[in-house]
């Protein structure tokens, strides 16, 4: 659009001047003309905005709409109480942390509170002082050399070619700024997550991109290289993702450039195409083995698995085959299947893969009652983007979090919904060059930032105003959900709690009994 600009604006500007040399009268339009040219290139030139960066003039008319903001909120709150993915409202909320703006609310709570799902905490009357550092989660167990301290709240998977090379600078130099770490998705270890020194986790998928043979296995010469570097903190192997679980991954032929080809080791011009399952391993006992070689080649650093909770005996086989071959995973990232992604079937993205809080639960509970909770740490993903989002994940039984499209709004993502057409406007989900380069990745980075640490500070407000001292103190029923009109239950009162090693005492309750009995870390 920036070439259409300079075009269109200098032909209308020359066209006018050639007709003013035989009708003069129409240099006139130059009183409006001018103006808008001078827009335009101020537009170009900035590198605050990379809506107006890509849209000069246009863009204009979208910052018009935002602000009329406060006239139009009652729809944005309609599109929230009826369960569409991101409101406008939520988004802007974003925005404005993102950008260190005034993101209190006028005239009360925006939700009715009276309506079914409706959530919230309980404040206390002798509230505690609040923490002015964030506490962090240690990553690593005894069998792990290098333990990682981790942010309550980080930035989750996406890969490069999905996301810019802006957009992935940006997340990254963020991530250094504010001390919390950078998950490069499936798509590989590229030259951007690197080099702006910000902390990684490397995530392996089914596809092994950046260590990887050429006809797709593991390569572990190729991982030791990249593993040892620096920057990467952690490794975590991905089994499966909520937005599409047991689907596998495609990056669409127009995003594998020579470049992205490179990083991957695929061919160019041609769609990826992810495999559902892994050829690494095929039994729980093969994938704790892989999961520790891992673990050797990376020097002793953090190693874990991401997956979408799906055949519940399944995660029951493996955690026997971590009982019976002594190996422990670092961490597990459950991923709900209300996850996001550039593209997935409608029926996967709806209708596969289960919620969070239930898969959540779930996952808690099978490592307390098999007595290795202590072992493995919980990372949850999964529409977390604000800091009571944090705070009822932890009273569930995660340990911290991590965001994807919280951080691309923070980045500027406006939900265009072309991430998987090459046409983000905003040059976010592009490896369109010119659409990227609307995105300054420095100036992106501190909004990044921002939104972290504006985050990070609300969540350690309510849970100081909840009479809480430390997050290692929020227990299920610090939660509150309302059910129907006349009724509410704590979290403590809607799930069932093991007790510590109950699974392995015989004292299985009868919703586990069935996966329990038919799992075996021989098979999945």
């Amino acid at each position: 659009m920036r070439k259409i600009f300079w075009l269109t604006s200098l032909g209308i500007l020359g066209t006018v001047a050639l007709i003013g040399f035989f009708w003069p009268p129409i240099f006139y339009t130059y009183i409006f003309l001018i103006p808008i040219f001078i827009v335009g290139v101020k537009d170009c030139l900035q590198t605050k905005h990379s809506i107006l960066k890509n849209f000069p003039v246009m863009g204009h008319f979208r910052y018009l709409l935002e602000m009329i903001r406060p006239e139009i909120q009652q729809y944005f709150i309609e599109s929230y109480e009826e369960g569409k993915p991101f409101s406008r409202a939520q988004r802007s909320v974003i925005y404005q942390r993102a950008k260190r703006d005034l993101d209190t609310l006028p005239f009360g709570s925006q939700l009715d509170m009276y309506s079914p799902g409706y959530e919230w905490i309980n404040h206390s009357m002798v509230p505690k002082p609040t923490l002015h550092e964030e506490p962090k989660v240690k990553i690593g167990n005894e069998q792990c050399a290098k333990p990682y301290s981790a942010s309550l709240f980080n930035v989750s998977a996406m890969s490069y070619g999905a996301l810019s090379k802006n957009a992935v600078m940006a997340l990254n130099r963020g991530a250094k700024l504010g001390n919390f770490y950078h998950n490069t998705g499936e798509g590989g270890l590229s030259p951007y997550h690197l080099q702006e020194g910000g902390d990684l986790v490397w995530q392996i998928g089914t596809g092994y991109f950046s260590c990887r043979t050429k006809d797709g296995k593991f390569n572990p010469e190729m991982f030791k290289e990249k593993a040892t570097l620096e920057n990467v903190k952690m490794i975590e192997l991905k089994m499966s993702q909520g937005a599409k679980p047991g689907h596998g991954g495609i990056l669409p032929a127009a995003k594998v450039s020579k470049e992205i080809a490179a990083i991957r080791g695929v061919e160019v011009g041609k769609t990826v195409f992810s495999p559902p399952y892994h050829t690494a391993f095929k039994t729980p006992i093969e994938m704790m083995e892989f999961l520790q070689k891992l673990r050797e080649l990376s020097g002793g650093k953090p190693v874990g698995f991401k997956f979408c909770v799906g055949k519940r005996r399944e995660l029951f086989s493996v955690i026997k085959a971590m009982n019976k071959t002594k190996i422990y995973p670092d961490f597990v990232t459950v991923d709900g299947g209300e996850g996001g992604t550039g593209a997935a079937p409608l029926e996967f993205s709806n209708s596969v893969g289960t919620p969070l809080n239930d898969g959540l639960i779930f996952v808690h509970n099978a490592l307390v009652g098999t007595g290795i909770r202590d072992k493995v740490k919980i990372i949850v993903s999964g529409k977390v983007i604000t800091g009571f989002n944090i705070l009822s994940k932890i009273a569930l039984g995660a340990d911290l979090c991590n965001s994807a499209r919280g951080m691309m709004f923070a980045l500027g993502c406006i939900q265009a919904l072309r991430c998987n057409s090459n046409h983000c406007p905003a040059g976010v989900a592009t490896q369109d060059k010119g659409l990227m380069g609307g995105l300054d990745p420095t100036h992106k980075a501190t909004r990044v930032y921002n939104y972290h640490k504006s985050t990070i500070e609300s969540f350690l407000e309510v849970l100081a105003a909840a009479g809480l001292s430390h997050p290692s103190e929020l227990r299920p029923w610090h939660i509150h959900r309302r059910e129907s009109f006349s009724t509410v239950r704590h979290y403590g009162e809607a799930y069932d709690y093991l007790a510590p090693g109950s699974l392995l005492d015989g004292k299985v309750p009868g919703s586990y009994q069935h996966a329990w009995e038919n799992s075996r870390a021989e098979v999945f």
